[in-house]
């Protein structure tokens, strides 16, 4: 497991190597740069000593390489908008509210779609299953950006619920109201996908001989389906809850802007919109980061879920 987990990581430096310099290089091929963006009143003089302060004057290999050395030393470098507010300091203050409102979204998300798509499984070739089918089909056709827009409209402002907005420090378990509406949205589309697995997951287990086994040894049915088919049918979800944990903190930019929400990806945008150099490459090196270990988090829970499962290939 050690060797595993070590050899993991080695490829993990490399993947991020390479995110880093490809985002790097592309950030530095688009036209003008920060200073242009945001200091274009100023004269030329002051606009070329910002450059130089920044080091936006030096060529584009010197700058990969000192910002790979600030990068080993922990240093993602200083906001352009906003001197002296670093991306370390943005992604600490703004990575509480993403991720309370991606892993609320998670939660809803994975209890919802499991429950249905072993509902509709049991019940295959009913009502049930082809109503299962129905949302399914929904959460993967409408894009979140739209699911949020309609619960604005029709829930907004409506049992206490906010339009948009977000709870100040210290109101933690009061800001709750203002996180129904995104989480709702956000977690739509993952009740379709866990929905939608499950199913075909527990359909392919119950068509097992152990099953079958299980049922002519006098196996009650319930210890059947908990024991044999659930534990079974579950190993596909948990193979995607890691990157849909990651995918969905990376989703809610869209979410977060139309919901107000001061999160990182409100922050992407805003970086995006004024060429904010370090502020982008930061958050896709940490976005990169959460995506990366989240795979290898699934690979050491895949083993402890399923014993028959080795991540080496040692003898037994």
């Amino acid at each position: 497991m050690a060797k595993y987990i070590l050899k993991r990581i080695g490829y993990m430096i490399l993947t991020l190597w390479v995110v880093v310099t490809v985002t790097f290089f592309m950030m530095n091929s688009m036209p003008g740069d920060p200073v242009s963006a945001q200091a274009k009143q100023l004269p030329l003089e002051i606009q070329a000593s910002l450059r130089e302060k920044y080091g936006l004057d030096k060529s584009v290999p010197e700058r990969y390489v000192l910002y790979l050395k600030n990068i080993v030393k922990g240093d993602l470098g200083d906001s352009f908008v906003t001197p002296g507010y670093s991306v370390g300091e943005n992604i600490t203050d703004k990575f509480p509210n993403s991720a309370r409102l991606g892993l609320q979204a998670v939660f809803v998300g994975v209890v919802i779609g499991v429950i249905l798509g072993i509902v509709a499984a049991f019940k295959r070739n009913t009502k049930v299953d082809y109503l299962v089918i129905f949302l399914a089909i929904l959460g993967v056709s409408i894009p979140s950006f739209v699911l949020a827009a309609l619960l604005q409209k029709s829930l907004g402002g409506n049992m206490g619920l906010p339009i948009a907005g977000w709870y100040s420090k210290g109101e933690f378990f009061e800001g709750f109201k203002y996180t129904i509406l995104p989480t709702l949205a956000l977690c739509f589309s993952s009740i379709a996908t866990y929905a939608r697995y499950m199913r075909t997951s527990v359909l392919d287990v119950i068509s097992q001989d152990y099953i079958m086994t299980a049922e002519a040894k006098g196996v009650s049915k319930k210890a059947v389906a908990w024991k044999h088919v659930i534990r079974n049918a579950i190993l596909p979800i948990i193979t995607i809850l890691g990157p849909q944990i990651a995918a969905i903190l990376v989703g809610s930019l869209v979410i977060e802007r139309i919901f107000s929400i001061p999160g990182l990806g409100n922050s992407m945008i805003d970086a995006i919109m004024t060429n904010d150099y370090n502020v982008i490459m930061g958050l896709t090196i940490f976005y990169s980061s959460l995506y990366i270990i989240s795979l290898l988090i699934v690979d050491i829970m895949y083993s402890l879920v399923d014993p028959r499962i080795r991540l080496t290939g040692g003898k037994r």
